[in-house]
């Protein structure tokens, strides 16, 4: 049985943010910003999308089961907003070092396609690279661990390496990125190693750890799946956390983007929010 660390008393938290978009004409966009639907009975109000201007909106499940938003942007400044409350157990991202890997012949076949390179996973060009690095280690658990490890080890963090183009094999190369690089590496990684792996984000406060002074962003982690399940890694952090808000997940950041545009358009605004609510 997987083990979630010292046992806290469930948690509130306040989520949302408030990002905006210039565009010189009107352009359509798929939004990926609301909470994933194994979250929506965790919500204790709407995460509702507010637009403003307002905008007609078409709501679709993607083949990844998240929520998406068909919209077509104004000329001129697009605002997107929401604020909402969701309850949390309180308990940090499961341990479990006994999961096992399975055989690739045994897998789910819903599984398999995360084992395959994707546009910011390019396993062609790291396979020989993993293969070197983590040949040795015991399968499972202790394979994806060391993933993490090495990870966390070998990139510098820091909001200025961020570029919307960049690879795992970028971030191996560079040395340097942001949360979004540790996962697309960690992620390539582990599908070289035969391990299924898949690209995640969401919200993370710090809760449960010191404040970070650093505005806030949304962030991303990962999910291997191991002795019959997916489990929580962070390569970024590399160790368990507490309240997590996953929003949407996929092969790597392609599938998740909060916004994808398809026309010209700048990105104007942007203010992301996490905190715990406690009793006054």
């Amino acid at each position: 049985m997987a083990k979630s660390g010292p046992k806290r008393f469930a948690v509130k938290i306040r989520a949302g943010y408030e990002i905006s978009y210039e565009c010189p004409q009107p352009t359509p966009m798929i939004l990926t910003l609301s909470v994933y639907p194994s979250r929506t009975p965790d919500l204790l109000s709407w995460d509702r999308m507010r637009l403003d201007p307002t905008v007609p909106v078409n709501t679709y499940h993607d083949s990844f089961g998240n929520f998406c938003h068909v919209i077509r942007a104004p000329a001129g400044r697009l605002t997107m907003s929401a604020d909402f409350l969701v309850q949390d157990n309180g308990e940090p991202d499961a341990v479990y070092p006994q999961a096992e890997q399975h055989a690739l012949e045994n897998l789910p076949v819903e599984v398999l396609i995360y084992l395959l390179g994707s546009r910011y996973c390019e396993t062609d060009r790291l396979s020989d690279t993993a293969w070197s690095l983590f040949g040795q280690f015991p399968k499972g658990w202790p394979l994806v661990q060391a993933i993490c490890n090495y990870v966390y080890d070998r990139i510098t963090f820091g909001y200025q390496h961020a570029s919307p183009t960049k690879t795992a094999w970028d971030a191996y190369t560079e040395r340097r990125g942001v949360c979004r690089d540790f996962a697309h590496l960690a992620v390539t990684f582990c599908r070289c190693m035969n391990v299924p792996a898949r690209y995640c984000t969401g919200y993370l406060g710090d809760i449960g750890v010191p404040p970070d002074p650093a505005p806030m962003d949304f962030s991303a982690w990962f999910e291997a799946y191991l002795g019959g399940r997916w489990y929580t890694f962070d390569a970024r952090h590399n160790k368990p956390r507490i309240g997590r808000i996953l929003m949407a997940r996929g092969r790597d950041a392609t599938d998740v983007a909060i916004a994808t545009s398809f026309g010209p358009c700048v990105l104007a605004g942007f203010r992301v929010f996490t905190e715990e609510v406690t009793s006054r």
